[in-house]
């Protein structure tokens, strides 16, 4: 779904910076370019940070005190570093449910749990850029440092994978604790087999010793609640009285069911095409309608018969009933929080649309993502960086980049014999916001030749163009005896959270760089002709 590229953008203001566009060529330095910077819009607060960490922490104390002896606590989504709802939620911390969850770190510990089928396809966290299986020894570092105890990891869905195995032992040589649970036949159909010793009997029992219990993940589709429903089935064999509880972050099942935010949800599942639904089983005990997705409704038939084979009867009476989700009582600004769903779902686009052209995802992940953003009656045109770098890159007939700072300027940048579109933005960006004048150069081509020299002569590259992080090294070298460059280097944090689009796509090194500054970025999904040619 392409949007306009020539969509009319007010201009705010102009402003000039230096190009050093055919200095090898042409002998000459010290072109000029203008920049332009539109009228975009600013970035509001639509979440109360503080108050979701004091009114979730109580909601869950509140719960264990429903249970015996143990309760297990399966968290969604990301308990840290969750990036795709501090994007949907302005204002949300991306450790706040790390920071909610230290309130009760003394009863706690954490099971971590993984895929077997994600560790061998090699998956990756796309806002980080690592997979999943160093992402779990990321995130035990991480809470052990907090001063969580993490008891142990579970590999899911094991039938024998030989990558499964591997991570098994790269582990259990770290001295921690690992437990296997098996694919079951008819997951989740079939009751009979799975609340059985041919089923959840088969999983191996995961020794824990504090009564709560949070079981999270890397990413979705790890086994979390299976994991959880296999722990209740053993405890109820060991006659130990456990209970079981739910916090998903998304969707947020007391928000509209098209609600943006939890349009957003989609979009970033729809590889594992996940369905938001009604929960009918709510519906039906109490008349209200709330939102939960496809594969938890599916479940909850299960977790009822399994809490029917313990206590007699299910103390739940929907899948919203096993959530302790509070988030959308501390959303401040709905209308804030809509606009920042709405530009989530097409940075979900084009990430998308970038891997099915590196061949790593199937059309239909796209397909759907352009049917929510049909309901949600966007396109990439209200994306204001992206009619920006398109425009850019229509009148230069060269690959261009757009960035959208924190006060709404947009500034946009083209790639030059000898900067990349994107490195020439980081210096055009961090000029700007350091006030330094149009013709002040930051960093003189005397001592970015020799890079290139390096690049070309000595590593044997194709392309003397400084990357991001390139440009980035030769600013902070320049910065040693040029307040100028000092001052630019001293805006990078002011980078944390903006928008940019490229024209084309960024090689992995740009992308990590993007990553490292916090910056939202998305790529039209297109290769450039010359890196085709150049094959890097």
């Amino acid at each position: 779904m392409q949007g306009n590229a020539s969509k009319n953008v007010k201009i705010q203001s102009v402003f000039w910076v230096e190009n050093f566009e055919g200095l090898w060529e042409n002998g000459w330095v010290g072109k000029r370019h203008k920049i332009l910077t539109y009228e975009g819009s600013r970035m509001r607060t639509g979440f109360d940070h503080e108050k979701y960490v004091k009114i979730q922490s109580q909601h869950i104390k509140d719960r264990i005190g429903q249970f015996g002896d143990k309760l297990y606590l399966e968290f969604g989504g990301k308990l840290f570093d969750d990036y795709h709802a501090s994007r949907v939620l302005p204002g949300f911390v991306p450790d706040a449910k790390l920071k909610m969850l230290m309130e009760i770190s003394d009863m706690a510990e954490i099971v971590l749990v993984i895929s077997a089928m994600d560790i061998e396809k090699n998956k990756k966290r796309g806002d980080l850029g690592i997979t999943y299986d160093e992402d779990v020894l990321r995130l035990i570092a991480e809470f052990e440092g907090r001063g969580f105890l993490v008891g142990s990891v579970v590999i899911t869905h094991f039938s024998g994978q030989a990558g499964a195995v591997q991570f098994k032992h790269r582990l259990e040589k770290k001295s921690i604790r690992v437990y296997m649970h098996y694919m079951i036949e008819g997951y989740p159909s079939n009751i009979p087999l799975i609340v059985s010793s041919e089923g959840f009997g088969h999983n191996d029992y995961i020794e824990t010793t504090r009564p709560l219990v949070v079981v999270t993940a890397p990413g979705p589709g790890s086994g979390k609640m299976a994991t959880c429903l296999s722990q209740l089935y053993h405890d109820s064999l060991r006659g130990i009285k456990a209970g079981y509880a739910k916090f998903e972050t998304f969707p947020i099942w007391n928000l509209p069911l098209k609600h943006p935010v939890n349009l957003a949800y989609e979009a970033a599942t729809a590889d594992l095409n996940d369905i938001n639904m009604i929960d009918p089983f709510h519906l039906e005990a109490y008349g209200e309608t709330t939102v939960n997705y496809n594969r938890d409704i599916e479940i909850f038939p299960v977790l009822s018969a399994i809490f029917e084979g313990i206590y007699g009867e299910c103390i739940y009476k929907s899948p919203t009933d096993m959530g302790v989700n509070m988030i959308a009582n501390c959303i401040t600004d709905d209308e804030a929080c809509r606009e920042a769903s709405c530009m989530e779902i097409i940075r979900r686009y084009y990430a998308a649309a970038g891997k099915v052209v590196k061949e790593e995802t199937a059309e239909n992940e796209i397909y759907k993502i352009e049917l929510l953003m049909k309901q949600a009656k966007i396109t990439t045109a209200d994306r204001n960086v992206t009619v920006a770098a398109k425009k850019r890159a229509e009148e230069t007939g060269l690959p261009a980049a757009a960035i959208e700072l924190p006060d709404g300027h947009i500034i946009t940048s083209k790639t030059t014999d000898f900067l990349g579109a994107s490195a020439a933005l980081l210096l055009n960006a961090l000029k700007f916001l350091a006030g330094i004048d149009h013709n002040v150069k930051l960093i003189s081509p005397e001592a970015i030749e020799p890079i290139q020299e390096l690049k070309v002569r000595y590593l044997g590259g194709k392309n003397p163009r400084l990357h991001t992080d390139e440009v980035l090294i030769a600013l902070t070298l320049a910065a040693v005896g040029d307040p100028n460059a000092g001052a630019a280097l001293k805006q990078l944090p002011n980078l944390k959270n903006c928008q940019v689009h490229t024209s084309v796509m960024l090689s992995e090194v740009d992308m990590k760089t993007f990553r490292q500054l916090g910056v939202d970025l998305t790529c039209e999904p297109v290769i450039s002709k010359k890196k085709l040619a150049e094959k890097i």
